[in-house]
């Protein structure tokens, strides 16, 4: 993770827009994608990062999350990047099992098209 990235967790849970539960738990699927060879930077990775940290966070503090079907160009999308759907629904699960949030399916979707992204740019 490099320090933009690392100063975007750090404003978002001195804020107090984010539990901290929530970021502890992003910063540790961020490092997941790193150890697995992902280049994981404030440009490759910010808006995965700041869209799990909300939606975690708001699921944990009882907010709505709406459920959106998925359209056609999203399911293609993923069609082409079935690890990143795999991805997505063990950080899914991993976040149900550790912090409680159980996650609908259409965030698990866009974490999904976010880890697909990720999956675009090159290994280190």
């Amino acid at each position: 993770m490099d320090d933009q990235l690392a100063e975007r967790i750090r404003l978002f849970r001195e804020s107090g827009r984010v539990r901290p539960e929530v970021a502890d738990f992003v910063t540790a699927e961020l490092a997941r994608l790193a150890a697995e060879g992902r280049t994981v930077t404030e440009a490759t990775a910010g808006m995965l990062t700041s869209h799990l940290m909300m939606a975690l966070t708001r699921l944990l503090d009882g907010g709505p999350i709406v459920e959106l079907p998925a359209d056609e160009r999203i399911a293609a999308e993923l069609s082409d990047h079935p690890g990143a759907v795999a991805r997505a629904a063990a950080v899914a699960a991993r976040a149900e099992r550790l912090l409680g949030a159980a996650l609908p399916r259409s965030e698990i979707v866009f974490l999904g098209l976010h880890l697909a992204v990720l999956a675009r740019h090159p290994a280190r």
